[in-house]
């Protein structure tokens, strides 16, 4: 018995078919499944978002924090050289708490680790939070905030914005962007504004940059300074702050960035650039305070000014960035340029309080066989850029970590460099499909890497991010039901917006012409079942809104499809050439092609619209079996193409929803659900056709966003890959 319905399948004509409104009990006339065991891993691409922090700890050899502005916070294992996510536990619902604004450490208590939580400040995301931990973040108390936090904003790469007292463990200090700077005195359990710091907070500045304690007296840096102002701010006593005599000014020296002691010399470091970053940067500099011998003089250390110009030309505009003592070696350190385009960002590193320097980019090997995309589709990785996370291991002089936009180098000889990135999946993913034939079982559209074949989910894709061309970010990836080697992707692009692959997307070719519209618009792609016929359709940043192209033959040539709803996702039925599909969000229409994507007539209407999550999805294997799921209205099915369309009841929100292998005896591939059936978002199966769903991640397994797209494996039972924002793909197995 099917749960949705009519089963006829009506071809649509001109005349709008009656909306279909009928609800279907909840888990009708069957019990629940027992709850399955499942077994979750990491997709492994290695990196590939900004870590925006690392820290080791100051007395413990081996041990390291490293912080991500989307995807939570990790420890560094040693002992199996790799890092361990630390906020996998946070829900749906704590999604804005995936961004990490700081953490801290304390030196006294070794267990102990602190974590600011909040991604936006906006006034559509909710409050920051802090999370405490005496078991190195096995396990985690937590305050909410009444302040805002920004782990995903300009100026994420500052700090640290947290801080332990030195003088007293059960101290901790807050820096926020928009409120100020926070004092506990009982571990992070609750927390006060500090009355009489100096800096002024404002609704759209950054407040406090860094906080960082130099012997016994802190030191807070403010990035709302005009460059005229101070900027930087001390207490000796924990109670009285004042502006730091003497401190450099300009525009070099406008905002502070990260701050190192050395506790040796008794000279503070500082990085400053002309912004927050990590873009954005066009100057910058780096000075030292003299806290001991000579106490108060400032000395400018900068190993290079920014504003030359380049072999090509080109002026040489950047800021500067990360900055890290040696702990062994007085006078030792390393700092960062940042956003440094032209000639390229690197890490200086002095012997001598900052009177010379080296660039260790100059004599770098690179090393990036365990993570191939960082070529970036070039003959040869980067450096690096955006960076601003850079630590020199307290045990170790030739131990130095930097972060950049996409990955952690390490090298442990001052020469030879290599992704130290085992463990840490920060991708935001886009599209995901899992080809029912051929070696890969899973194909990725992500943001900022374009696209993966995943030949291995165990390893990072021998073949990199796909090229020729090569995208940043991933608008549309489609395989061909009834012919699996022919992919087609869409992205932004320097080179081209969208290819075509013939081997199921080991290798790929530009289309020989693309629309205008792909250079500012690319959006989703489609290919019906027979790799026939391709639509693709664009929408600009700013939400304006396109008809559809279409081609026939292979993207050599396109024409406008007029009666295409502007904007839609284009869905291609599995089993049929001549159909596609398309859903009017703006008015709740269902619109239905039976000619190969030549014309478009609506379907089901009085569907709901508005809502800020659609995702419309074909059966495998079945002519018009489509299935609609809506963030806050459910699931929808028809299985007349579009023509009508019934309200299941078995959940109230569903934000995507993917197939996969069937059940053992079961006439319907398995459904994917990340939505709610009861009080919480998480991810269910369904082996019924959606009459019941068993839930299969658990509370540690949570991820944060989850909801932009799913997918079964085709050809295993239980196999399930989530698209996470900020955790890469993570795929579960029964177990």
């Amino acid at each position: 018995m099917r749960a949705s319905g009519p089963t006829r399948r009506a071809v649509l004509g001109g005349a709008a078919a009656a909306t279909a409104l009928t609800v279907v009990p909840a888990f009708q006339g069957r019990a629940a499944a027992a709850t399955p065991s499942y077994r979750w891993r990491q997709v492994v691409i290695g990196g590939t978002g900004f870590v925006s922090g690392v820290l080791f700890h100051p007395s413990v050899r081996g041990l390291a924090y490293a912080r991500t502005d989307i995807g939570g916070a990790y420890r560094w294992d040693d002992r199996s050289a790799r890092w361990i996510p630390l906020n996998d536990d946070l829900g749906w619902d704590d999604w804005n708490l995936l961004g990490v604004e700081a953490m801290a450490v304390d030196p006294a208590h070794p267990d102990r680790v602190y974590l600011a939580l909040g991604t936006y400040t906006q006034s559509w995301a909710g409050n920051g939070a802090v999370l405490r931990s005496e078991d190195r973040g096995a396990t985690w108390a937590r305050t909410d905030l009444t302040v805002k936090l920004g782990g995903n904003e300009d100026g994420r790469g500052t700090g640290e914005r947290l801080l332990v007292d030195p003088r007293d463990s059960d101290t901790l200090w807050l820096g926020t962007r928009h409120d100020g700077l926070l004092k506990s005195t009982d571990r992070g359990t609750t927390w006060s504004t500090v009355s009489g710091f100096p800096g002024t907070p404002s609704a759209g500045g950054q407040g406090v940059t860094l906080l960082v304690a130099a012997g016994r007296t802190l030191y807070a840096g403010w990035g709302d300074s005009d460059g005229t102002t101070p900027n930087l701010f001390r207490t000796a006593d924990g109670t009285t702050w004042e502006a730091v005599p003497g401190q450099p000014s300009g525009t070099a020296a406008k905002v502070p960035i990260r701050a190192s002691y050395d506790c040796h010399t008794r000279e503070l470091y500082v990085t400053y650039a002309d912004a927050p970053g990590p873009n954005g940067q066009s100057d910058g500099s780096v000075h030292k305070l003299a806290t001991g011998k000579g106490h108060g003089t400032w000395t400018d250390v900068t190993p290079v000014k920014p504003g030359g110009t380049t072999s090509d030309g080109s002026s040489d505009t950047f800021g500067y960035g990360g900055v890290s003592v040696d702990a062994r070696r007085p006078g030792t350190l390393v700092v960062s340029t940042n956003d440094r385009w032209a000639a390229g960002d690197t890490v200086y590193r002095s012997t001598n309080g900052g009177r010379t320097w080296t660039s260790l980019k100059d004599s770098a090997v690179l090393d990036v066989s365990e993570t191939p995309f960082l070529t970036f589709g070039a003959d040869r990785p980067k450096f690096g850029w955006w960076i601003q996370a850079l630590a020199l291991d307290p045990y170790d002089s030739k131990h130095i970590v930097y972060g950049t936009g996409a990955t952690l180098y390490g090298t442990r000889d001052l020469k030879h460099w290599a992704p130290q990135i085992r463990g840490l999946e920060e991708t935001s993913v886009r599209h995901l499909i899992s080809p029912p034939a051929g070696q890969a079982h899973l194909l990725s559209g992500l943001g900022d890497v374009g696209v993966m074949y995943h030949e291995r989910l165990t390893a990072s894709p021998s073949r990199g991010m796909a090229s020729n061309p090569a995208f940043g970010s991933a608008t549309g990836l489609a395989q061909a039901a009834a012919k699996p080697s022919y992919v087609v992707r869409t992205g932004f692009g320097d080179h081209g917006n969208g290819a075509f692959s013939n081997d199921g997307g080991r290798t790929w070719a530009p289309f020989a012409t693309q629309p205008a519209l792909a250079k500012d618009a690319p959006g989703p792609i489609a290919v019906n079942t027979d790799g026939g016929v391709l639509l693709w359709t664009f929408v600009h940043w700013d939400g304006t809104k396109y008809p559809a192209q279409r081609s026939t033959d292979n993207g050599a040539g396109w024409s406008e499809v007029p009666t295409f709803p502007k904007g839609a996702t284009p869905v291609a039925d599995p089993a049929d050439p001549r159909r596609f599909y398309a859903y009017d969000t703006d008015t709740g229409t269902l619109y239905a092609s039976t000619d190969g994507g030549l014309s478009f007539t609506a379907g089901a209407t009085g569907l709901p619209s508005g809502d800020t999550q659609f995702e419309l999805v074909a059966a495998p294997g079945r002519v018009g079996d489509l299935w609609l799921s809506v963030k806050w209205n459910g699931l929808y099915r028809s299985t007349d193409g579009g023509a009508t369309f019934t309200k299941l009841t078995s959940c109230w929100a569903s934000y995507t929803l993917g197939f996969g292998k069937a059940a053992e005896g079961a006439d319907y591939p398995a459904l994917y659900l990340v939505g709610s059936t009861e009080s919480i978002t998480a991810v269910y199966r369904s082996d019924d056709e959606a009459r019941t769903w068993v839930r299969i991640n658990d509370d540690r397994h949570q991820w944060g966003w989850i909801g932009e797209t799913i997918s079964g494996d085709p050809r295993v039972y239980g196999r399930v890959y989530i698209a996470t924002n900020g955790r890469g793909i993570q795929y579960g197995d029964v177990v």
